[in-house]
């Protein structure tokens, strides 16, 4: 079963999606991303790590360097998890003022709070019982530079894993980097993915200290394709605006066809 056609939730502590609001989010969403960046893309090697078993319980868990995580989090799941509904925990006072968030997959959590804490772990547990689900999560809890990897992870994902007997921790990290064009890259790589099964025997800070060197070396190392600026290694997932935008691009490509050669969009060589 798809996202698109997934009955309401069987549990109140897990949001009943709307797949005709989900549908149209998405559709909005993608004309949202091409606005706002050049492109959209996965370290092509690692991209095979998404191919995680069907019937194996799932947590995308990623850094958090920006605004823009959730929604690019969202249309990534659709992507890459197509037959998974997602779900993610924000804190629940953003959720009470954008309360249609709850319909796309988004439950609150009150955050520094024992009973917070306590609803968050029934419900992720609740979503990682319920097939063809994923739940994604950002542990460090704050927006964090990309290259900062000092910052501890929530206790949260730790208690999960030390919890859960099966399924799959995928470590993903994400970076918004300024190349050649107007418009920033938005570029993602996959961890090697940690099968829970093989780690029955870690305790909480045992998960803590393997999910966070996961998710921290993840991040190095895709900050070093960052670095290079090279598109080579990654592979398009959206294909976002080029060129100069607004009136200097329309009397740009106006000069070009007056002097009868073709204006190449964009402004380098990278994702052509």
């Amino acid at each position: 079963m798809s996202p698109t056609d997934r009955p309401a939730a069987p549990s109140a502590d897990v949001p009943a999606v709307s797949a005709f609001l989900q549908n149209g989010f998405h559709a909005f969403l993608g004309r949202m991303l091409r606005r706002s960046f050049h492109t959209l893309a996965g370290e092509r090697e690692t991209l095979a790590n998404a191919n995680v078993a069907a019937d194996q319980p799932l947590i995308v868990f990623a850094n958090h360097p920006s605004w823009w995580d959730p929604l690019v989090a969202h249309y990534v799941n659709r992507q890459l998890f197509a037959g998974r509904q997602f779900y993610a925990p924000i804190d629940a006072e953003a959720l009470d003022q954008y309360r249609v968030f709850a319909k796309l997959g988004f439950f609150g959590v009150r955050l520094g709070s024992p009973t917070g804490s306590a609803a968050f772990l029934k419900t992720s547990r609740t979503i990682l019982a319920m097939p063809g689900t994923a739940l994604w999560m950002t542990p460090e809890g704050r927006f964090v530079d990309p290259r900062d990897t000092e910052q501890p992870l929530a206790p949260g994902l730790a208690h999960l894993c030390s919890r859960a007997e099966t399924g799959v921790a995928l470590p993903l990290a994400m970076e918004f980097a300024f190349w050649e064009e107007r418009l920033p890259e938005c570029l993602l790589r996959f961890g090697e993915p940690i099968l829970i099964a093989e780690h029955a025997g870690l305790d909480k800070p045992a998960w803590a200290a393997r999910l966070t060197a996961s998710l921290r070396d993840n991040q190095q190392q895709l900050a070093k394709r960052v670095i290079a600026r090279d598109a080579t290694p990654f592979q398009e997932l959206l294909r976002g605006s080029q060129g100069a935008g607004g009136m200097y691009e329309r009397l740009r490509r106006l000069r070009g066809w007056l002097g009868g050669s073709k204006v190449a969009p964009q402004h380098g060589k990278q994702f052509q």
